[in-house]
């Protein structure tokens, strides 16, 4: 219990001096920068599961509730890219294992599910099954999030001048009160639902499509609050930060390390993907970044919502990034894997 209000206390030092410095997305980058340096420092930190997972469902709604029938039609346009995912996390594993492997001389467990761009949980649990080291898949990954979510915000202000200050909702007290409950209700439902079907992403998606339907229906007419979106914020940052609680030296010198420089990697194909993209005028650059940046899908939803960005768009991409990871995952690393003996 002691770990977990220390951890609650540093979050909100974080956000207090984010503020402060008037730097972007306190709510996000506070909590994550604050856990970050104290785990760094050595200190023990923890979050609540259940908690950290259920804020999820907040961006699952948020999402949802901007299903509209014209939306949907304009979501077939989107195949030219769409495609353009699974060549991706091809070139993403083609260069990530060798560079995992080789360069740094993790077993191929390890050095696969390190390189493959899903979501931390799922490539934890692959990893492990396979025989990789699951200490060195959540560094590896955490990072990967981290400097993704960190760079991002400043890549948007420099370039197009996106207004990271802007409320990611309408205020509590101006949404009805009925309305609030239908998203409690669609965030519940969905994220039990798909958690009992064994929906991947289950806490964003499956209140996603829950909420969806209730947009589409003419029930649901508003996104949640920016005060439950800034909340959603918070914990995702904090989540993020205490993935670092009890590094050691040994492991900053080996994973950090290697973490920081594939991170290098996925921005290099990263940046030849989204101008590829806007060249061809298939989508504007801004969300073409965002679509395609390799980061945690809970955190580009919240940076798509608060920039103003196709969110549509941007989630498709995720969820199909997502999708194509964690159902290919196990059927290449068996292809990619060198013959023994």
């Amino acid at each position: 219990m002691i770990h977990i209000a220390a951890t609650f206390a540093i979050a909100l030092v974080g956000v207090a001096l984010f503020h402060l410095a008037n730097l972007p997305l306190p709510w996000l980058l506070g909590p994550l920068t604050g856990c970050l340096i104290a785990s760094l420092a050595g200190a023990r930190l923890r979050g609540i599961a259940v908690v950290n997972e259920g804020m999820r469902t907040v961006l699952g709604v948020a999402v949802g509730a901007t299903f509209t029938p014209v939306l949907l039609m304009s979501m077939a346009s989107m195949w030219p890219t769409l495609l353009l995912i699974p060549v991706m996390i091809a070139a993403i594993g083609l260069v990530g294992v060798p560079y995992f492997q080789r360069l740094w001389g993790y077993d191929f467990a390890t050095s696969y599910y390190s390189a493959m761009p899903g979501g931390l949980q799922d490539m934890l649990v692959f990893g492990e099954e396979a025989g990789g080291n699951p200490r060195s898949l959540s560094l590896i990954h955490a990072t990967r999030v981290m400097v993704i979510v960190a760079a991002l915000p400043f890549l948007l202000q420099g370039i197009w001048g996106a207004d990271l200050s802007n409320a990611p909702g309408a205020p509590v007290t101006s949404i009805a009160p009925a309305q609030l409950l239908l998203m409690v209700a669609c965030a519940l439902i969905g994220w039990q639902g798909a958690k009992k079907l064994g929906m991947f992403g289950a806490s964003i998606l499956g209140p996603l499509i829950v909420a969806a339907v209730a947009a589409l229906a003419g029930l649901l007419h508003h996104r949640p609050p920016a005060e439950a979106i800034w909340a959603a914020q918070f914990f995702i940052g904090l989540t993020v930060g205490t993935k670092y609680s009890g590094i050691t030296m040994a492991e900053v010198r080996r994973d950090l390390a290697a973490s920081f420089g594939f991170c290098v990697i996925l921005m290099v194909l990263t940046v030849i993907f989204v101008e590829f993209v806007y060249g061809l005028g298939l989508a504007p650059g801004m969300e073409a970044l965002l679509a395609f940046a390799p980061g945690g899908q809970a955190e580009l939803t919240v940076l798509a919502l608060i920039v103003g960005a196709d969110v549509a768009f941007v989630i498709a991409h995720h969820v199909l990034r997502i999708f194509v990871v964690i159902l290919g995952a196990p059927l290449f690393a068996r292809l990619f894997k060198a013959p023994t003996g």
